[in-house]
């Protein structure tokens, strides 16, 4: 490796560890030409499926694009950085476990929708009425029963609406 501070070819390991989520090793790297240290992390490279677009195109799964989408989604909604990252962890497993070569964006945008129903229904909703690109208030309405209908099955694991936590409060004062 390179020294990127004076460009010399060579660099010396002084110390390699494990990263605390087991995920990449952090090696202490020195120069022997100009004794500056530095760090370097190495990680598997792990070769993600092809996603199909709607039109026929082609293109790499962008990481940036699934977080945006659901960042948009959980706008001024009570969900949590942590969250967010782990809906993307989770697509991103199911994406290198799926075995195949090309996806089309549809199983993406459906587990996607899946994830934030689990985590928060106006979310989902936000999401699945840009990603089913509803034409009319109809389709949204049609959307929102059946989210109703799916309702005791995710209920559990649902974040209180703030009308839910309101309504329980005023009966107890």
């Amino acid at each position: 490796m390179h020294c990127p501070y004076c460009r010399h070819e060579d660099t010396r390991v002084i110390d390699s560890r494990l990263t605390e989520d087991g995920s990449s090793v952090r090696r202490r790297r020195e120069c022997p030409q100009c004794s500056e240290r530095f760090n370097t992390f190495e990680t598997a490279e792990l070769k993600l499926p092809m996603i199909v677009k709607h039109d026929g195109r082609r293109e790499t799964f962008d990481e940036k694009k699934l977080r945006v989408g659901l960042e948009r989604s959980l706008q001024k909604r009570p969900v949590g950085g942590d969250t967010v990252d782990s809906i993307v962890e989770h697509i991103l497993k199911r994406l290198r476990t799926a075995g195949e070569r090309e996806l089309p964006s549809r199983r993406i945008g459906e587990w996607v929708m899946s994830e934030l129903k689990a985590v928060d229904q106006v979310a989902y909703v936000r999401f699945a009425s840009v990603y089913r690109r509803f034409e009319d208030v109809q389709e949204f309405r049609e959307e929102v029963e059946r989210l109703e209908r799916d309702l005791p099955v995710i209920e559990g694991r649902q974040l209180p609406l703030l009308g839910e936590e309101q309504a329980g409060t005023k009966g107890r004062k």
